[in-house]
């Protein structure tokens, strides 16, 4: 060793002992900080800070380890010490070893100082707590710091009440054990004499969610609710809903919800009655699932004239999040007269004027909905919210212009005409995000009308050449919305026309779509539209959509196209190359109807298509090849009349929403559902949601069998809409019929399912009415695909059979409406019963009997009408059975008149409907009692 040294260093032995016991200094100084938890963490180690044991100064150090050259005797060192630790490196990971070390560290100081009065104490707690706190918040586990961060909590300083508090809170839950440590000084703390601290201990207090502790939490809270100060109340406020949320039992037992009801009509404090408002509401919702009467009688209380007459008095005290819950739930309270409705009206004028949206939507939801059945006051309303609408939209984020251009998307879809003469308030800027550009493209199409047509496609058709593709494919199908609203339809064909020209694959694939649509509703314009399209390259035309609507065209006017044939056959060429099965399947059908107007120029490839549609691996494209292939072996004619009968003009659209959907997302006004552009029930879980409630009148709806010979089409058409379970190609289906002439139902068959509201369908016209009897057969035997013996009301199950056995029925059973629709549609009918109901003539609403029902866990689906007609869908679930069969699906319909009712039941298990039918009659028939 001693060799090598003086090899490689020109100094004499004493320079030699004197460097040696330097590094040796310098390596137990870095051991020392190894262990320093903010500078090892977070990569602070450099040699630019002096060590805790090195009295040299850092630069010094630095410098003097730098001539050593140690990489050349790098052996020579102590095992900790290595050339790494001299440079200066951007961060030190900090292994189990080092984190234990300080957490131990933290632990030792942290004893020192609890219960020292020495001067400067607090600062160094709070550098401590700082460093506690910062170490949980990046997910180290620092759990074990519990006893003494308690034991230094004792303290005045708010600012380690708050730190100390915020620890506690974030380990009470995951460690029960250890908050019962906190349980004395919490208390403690609430008695203290800054209100500051009591609030802060009281919230600390109810947050630690430990239900073995609930005991403990009554009363701090009692005595929160009656404290002197108004933030300490605030925090109690909330303090009960927490509670209820762990035990609610303990809170209603304590009289809690009471005690808010009083604080919410007598505190002055504006902040303590919105939170007693929050919490009431939140608690009385909850309530629903346990005792449904006593949550209604609660929730009318609450929606009682003085309530709702306190809280607009002190509207402008409230806070903006306040404000809105109170006009949240002013929308839904019922007004006796008119005139108590242009009373809150006034009060809430100025509210329209407020600069925040949330305020302004708020205050807009009220006037809409106190002015429903005012048609005039209901216009006025209209014009008088459009000024600070369009004010809120021109103003602010992205965002809020956004969820602003939502709601009034909405009203200008329900009073288009009060909004066409701002058209231009809804013309793109080039700063708009995409989003919001084609929410501004559908509100153009919405309040496009004659006068002002020609503005409006001359600017979307300039939206046609943007460098954004979404955006200008956006813009074309906005110029063929406003086509098929028939404005102006000559000079809009035009223009769609024009883009073919533009030889853009996105504009031509967007162009042909909309023909097609346009030549389904106006084939008057068949001549000008497929000289146009006739030039168009199919080689061009790469998007499938795109391709099925010209392979449509050409099959639909072949006589206009002469090279129509010659087209399709390159199509049938490349078939195995097309990977759209929608393309193919056009494609059949083109060729098809190709072969029955151009027979020798299309016999061939119509064999070559048949012959490929019949191999195609995909199942719908075979079975419509086979189809084909039997209908003319069959003979061309009667193919013919299949395949291509005389059509008809479409009037409307299967994408064209409900005005049953319409009306409820009007209802759920100012909320998600708007922005969605669903009813909340279809992006909710059944637990939020709640049941289903029809908004349509259904107070005419039929009792016996009735037929649709009497319907006009118009009227059939609303009924459709308002059916909540016939998806949109059923709706246009039967629209269709409709304006053609037939009010035969052309959708697919559900197996007996009656719409929620419209006329029940009759067979008579094919099939004579039978005798009606009364059968005895509890469960359907046939297996045809619609047992018109059920439609006609006939299969009616005698009541008088006894039930083998009793059933017993889940609580709270889960299924979705989709799912609903699926198994009512399969499910044949296990029985129909006409029952007489003795307490039903004061029934005014549905709710009654739901919650009756549910009571005896049976739920309801969807419920809708007005006196003296109500019907209802019900569901309920054996109990012990799996979470997806097992169910009883009910449509009842009840006559408060006639005190009558009927009741159609449908089982997964056909066995059990007999039993379940014995257990919803008796359940119905105690409703009252």
């Amino acid at each position: 060793m001693e060799k090598v040294w003086r090899g490689r260093w020109r100094g004499g032995r004493s320079e030699r002992v004197k460097a040696f016991a330097l590094i040796a200094k310098v390596s137990k100084s870095l051991r020392a900080r190894s262990r320093a938890p903010s500078l090892c963490r977070h990569g602070l180690l450099k040699l630019t800070s002096p060590p805790r044991t090195c009295p040299l100064p850092a630069a010094a150090l630095t410098a003097f380890v730098s001539s050593l050259n140690i990489y050349r005797f790098r052996s020579c060192f102590p095992a900790p010490f290595n050339s790494s630790s001299l440079r200066t490196p951007p961060a030190l990971t900090m292994n189990a070893d080092n984190r234990k070390g300080e957490l131990v560290d933290l632990k030792s100081q942290l004893r020192q100082l609890a219960g020292s009065r020495q001067p400067g104490v607090e600062d160094i707690k709070r550098e401590l707590y700082k460093k506690v706190i910062s170490y949980m918040t990046i997910g180290i586990d620092v759990s074990s710091l519990f006893s003494e961060m308690v034991m230094c909590s004792a303290t005045s300083d708010l600012v380690l009440k708050k730190m100390c508090y915020l620890y506690v809170g974030n380990y009470a839950r995951g460690h029960p054990e250890l908050a019962l440590l906190t349980i004395n000084f919490l208390q403690k703390d609430c008695h203290d004499d800054d209100p500051m601290i009591r609030g802060l201990a009281l919230r600390s207090l109810c947050s630690l969610r430990v239900k073995n502790l609930v005991e403990y939490l009554v009363g701090p809270l009692r005595s929160g609710l009656k404290d002197g100060n108004g933030y300490v109340r605030t925090v109690a406020a909330m303090g009960v809903l927490k509670l209820y949320h762990i035990a609610p039992s303990q809170c209603t037992d304590n009289e809690f919800p009471a005690m808010l009801r009083a604080l919410l009509l007598n505190d002055p404090d504006a902040q303590v009655v919105a939170n007693c408002l929050c919490a009431l509401q939140e608690i009385y919702a909850a309530e629903v699932n346990i005792s449904p009467e006593t949550a209604l009688r609660d929730r009318e209380h609450l929606l009682s004239k003085p309530v709702i007459y306190s809280l607009l008095n002190r509207i402008k005290d409230f806070t903006e999040w306040a404000q809105c819950l109170v006009l949240d739930m002013v929308s839904k309270y019922i007004p006796s007269d008119s005139d108590e409705s242009f009373d809150m009206m006034n009060i809430l004028e100025d509210r329209l004027q407020h600069t925040n949206s949330a305020v302004v939507l708020a205050t807009i939801k009220v006037f809409l909905h106190l002015t429903i059945s005012m048609a005039d006051v209901h216009q006025q309303v209209y014009e008088r919210i459009k000024a600070p609408l369009l004010t809120l939209v021109n103003s602010g984020s992205a965002e809020q212009t956004y969820a602003v251009l939502s709601h009034l998307h909405l009203l200008v879809l329900r009073a288009p005409a009060l909004f066409s003469n701002d058209y231009k308030h809804f013309y793109c800027r080039y700063s708009d995000p995409t989003y919001v550009k084609k929410l501004k493209l559908e509100m153009l199409t919405a309040v496009a009308n004659e006068s002002n047509t020609y503005e409006i496609v001359t600017e979307l058709s300039e939206y046609a050449a943007n460098v954004d593709v979404a955006i200008a494919r956006e813009s074309i199908r906005a110029v063929g919305k406003i086509a098929l609203q028939q404005y102006d339809v000559n000079a809009i064909v035009d223009r769609l026309l024009q883009f073919l020209e533009m030889e853009k694959d996105y504009v031509t694939a967007e162009t042909l779509v909309l023909v097609k649509d346009l030549l389904r509703k106006y084939p008057q314009w068949s001549h000008d539209c497929i000289a146009v399209v006739g030039s168009v390259s199919s080689k061009a035309v790469t998007e499938p959509k795109a391709k099925a609507a010209l392979i449509w065209m050409l099959g639909e006017y072949a006589y206009d196209m002469p090279d129509a044939p010659y087209i399709l056959e390159g199509f049938v060429q490349n078939w195995t190359e097309e990977n759209s099965a929608e393309v193919r399947l056009e494609l059949l059908t083109a060729i098809t109807k190709i072969f029955f107007k151009r027979p020798p120029e299309s016999i061939k490839m119509l064999g070559a298509a048949l012959s490929a549609g019949l191999a195609d691996a995909h199942q719908d494209v075979h079975d419509r090849a086979l189809l084909y292939y039997r209908l003319l072996q069959q003979g061309v004619e009667v193919a013919e009349r299949v395949v291509n009968p005389a059509k008809q003009a479409v009037s409307v659209f299967a994408d064209t929403q409900s005005s049953e959907i319409k009306d409820r997302i009007f209802d759920e006004f100012n909320s998600l559902s708007v922005v969605y552009q669903q009813p909340s029930y279809m992006f909710l879980d059944k637990e939020v949601r709640g049941p289903i409630e029809l908004v349509e009148d259904t107070g005419l709806l039929p009792m016996g069998p009735t037929t649709t010979d009497d319907v006009l089409p118009s009227q059939l058409v609303d009924a459709n809409d308002n059916d909540l379970l016939l998806g949109p190609s059923d709706k246009e289906d039967s629209i269709v019929a409709a304006s053609n002439g037939s009010h035969a139902y052309n959708g697919p068959d559900l197996s007996g399912f009656d719409s929620l509201s419209a006329p029940q369908r009759s067979q008579s016209a094919a099939f004579p009415t039978p005798t009606p009897q009364v059968a005895t057969t509890p469960a359907a035997t046939s297996t045809s695909l619609l047992d018109f013996d059920d439609l006609l009301g006939l299969n009616t199950y005698d009541v008088s059979t006894p039930a083998p056995s009793s059933l017993k029925l889940k609580a709270k059973p889960s299924l979705d409406p989709q799912a609903f629709q699926r198994k009512w549609g399969q499910l044949a009918v296990a029985s129909t019963v006409d029952h007489t109901l003795a307490n039903v003539a004061a029934l005014s609403t549905p709710q009654p009997l739901i919650r009756h029902m549910q009571a005896n866990l049976v739920e309801v689906m969807a419920s809708g009408g007005k006196a003296p007609t109500f019907k209802f869908f019900f569901y309920a679930q054996a109990a012990d059975s799996p979470p997806t069969s097992g169910f009883f699906l009910v449509e009842l319909i009840v006559n408060t008149s006639t005190a009558s009712s009927q009741v159609k039941i449908k089982a997964d298990d056909a066995s059990l409907a007999p039993h379940f039918q014995e257990l919803f009659l008796a359940t119905l028939g105690s409703f009252g009692f």
